[in-house]
């Protein structure tokens, strides 16, 4: 692995955070007036990047959407909140928490309505994995999804080896040409 950067300096969690508001307009919406799950996707990955940008200050694809959780639909006219937090960060990659709030902006009242977790990794301008900065959470909260993020990390480790495992299992012999 090359790194530009060896030693970064660790940061905390609040230095990662990240807020987007939206409108939600027709053409974002599917036939029956409710976002389309794909730009929320959309939405929530550009929130959980600022985040991981921030964090380790250079370049990060997203490398997987752990998890997303669709809560309730969310209504033409709302004003969706998308607020981002790094919750973990390990040799080169980072785990982002995104969580989702629609707001009636007739009555203000809001509603939790999605969350997720995305993983970064950083990389150079030719692609190559960096180092990214320790990460220092601080509260409680900080404190259990950082711990969290690792039980997350074993998980995706263990059902990646399962696929392959099984992909070995069903490939087809590469026969030789004669």
């Amino acid at each position: 692995m090359s790194s530009v950067e060896t030693n970064p300096a660790a940061r905390t969690v609040a230095s990662t955070q990240s807020e987007m508001t939206e409108i939600i307009l027709p053409n974002d919406a599917n036939v029956l007036g409710n976002l389309l799950g794909g730009r929320l996707m959309h939405f929530i990955d550009l929130t959980a990047g600022m985040a991981a940008y921030r964090h380790s200050r250079t370049y990060v694809v997203t490398a997987a959407m752990d998890h997303i959780d669709f809560i309730r639909p969310v209504h033409v006219g709302s004003l969706l909140t998308l607020k981002s937090s790094v919750n973990r960060a390990f040799t080169s990659s980072m785990e982002v928490g995104v969580k989702v709030w629609a707001e009636n902006p007739l009555t203000g009242v809001q509603v939790h309505v999605a969350s997720a977790y995305l993983v970064f990794v950083a990389i150079d301008k030719e692609g190559r994995r960096l180092k990214v900065p320790e990460l220092l959470p601080e509260t409680p909260n900080e404190h259990r999804r950082y711990a969290d993020a690792l039980l997350r990390r074993e998980h995706r480790e263990a059902e990646g080896a399962r696929r392959k495992q099984e992909r070995q299992a069903h490939s087809v012999p590469n026969i030789a040409k004669a």
